[in-house]
């Protein structure tokens, strides 16, 4: 199987869009970076799938567990980032749920 080349987070309030390209790989399977550089997502024995800053504080997950797939999984994720924390939907092409698609509800 062929990693993803990209995916796109969608935020559930208000449709905002992050968008991710592959750069690299970490622990053995494919790492993505948020095209303005700032936040990674990657998988790690400890964590599973996450995304995280360079600093390595980890920002967001997958709702339902670790995540321990070959790729990210295009499901719901959690993010957190001081007191605030946003429900996303990680849209892959070829997933079965467009990127462009409008955002759903939580």
């Amino acid at each position: 199987m062929t990693a993803l080349e990209s995916f796109v987070f969608v935020r559930h309030v208000d449709g905002l869009r992050y968008r991710f390209a592959r750069d690299g790989e970490r622990h053995g399977r494919p790492a993505y970076r948020r095209t303005d550089g700032q936040v990674w997502c990657v998988w790690g024995p400890d964590d599973g799938w996450h995304c995280r800053l360079p600093d390595g504080l980890v920002t967001a997950h997958p709702v339902n567990g670790v995540g321990d797939e070959p790729e990210p999984p295009a499901t719901v994720w959690r993010s957190f980032k001081g007191d605030r924390s946003y429900l996303y939907d990680l849209r892959a092409p070829g997933s079965g749920i467009e990127e462009d698609a409008p955002a759903g509800g939580a």
